[in-house]
């Protein structure tokens, strides 16, 4: 973590049906937007297909995008074990397609990505999306799929925000 240079960060939100993505470049604590979307996997496709589907489109976007450090979100509780275990199928194949490319990657609790994005971690998914829009104004998209690409720019932001914390902390 050098002080100073330009790192390109990417974010995740995991999802069965839909996994976000955002990449953005941190220099110190300036953010900027580089491309977010959505990696939507077939509803009917046998799960093992849509892991692999997750896991070879985030190879794809590091390789479009080259990112330097990943985050990606907590999985919280979902109303049921099934969801909570589809879940975190989603979520594995996410942090496995990474780190099987050597990025380290960080996680962070849903609550910590909206207090660092917000303000509050009691924030509504409408609040994250305005305040995603307001820090990277290029980030626009009225397509309501690519809703949860927010979430993952408001990861990517979340884990810019902590790296330079914790980079000042350790800079005493």
């Amino acid at each position: 973590m050098s002080f100073g240079r330009a790192i390109t960060i990417i974010g995740i939100d995991p999802g069965l049906n839909h996994t976000g993505w955002g990449i953005v470049k941190s220099v110190n604590n300036k953010i900027s937007w580089v491309a977010h979307g959505v990696i939507s996997p077939p509803s009917k496709a046998p799960l093992a297909s849509r892991l692999g589907t997750i896991g070879n489109a985030i190879n794809e976007i590091i390789d479009a995008y080259n990112p330097d450090e990943a985050a990606v979100e907590e999985t919280f509780v979902a109303n049921s074990n099934k969801s909570s275990l589809l879940l975190g199928h989603a979520r594995g194949a996410a942090i496995a397609a990474l780190a099987m490319r050597n990025l380290d990657v960080a996680e962070y609790a849903t609550r910590l990505v909206k207090k660092a994005v917000v303000g509050t971690g009691t924030a509504e998914k409408e609040q994250v999306v305005f305040m995603v829009k307001r820090l990277l104004p290029n980030a626009v998209s009225e397509n309501k799929e690519k809703m949860d690409s927010y979430d993952a720019l408001a990861v990517a932001i979340c884990h810019s925000s902590m790296r330079n914390n914790l980079r000042l902390i350790g800079a005493k």
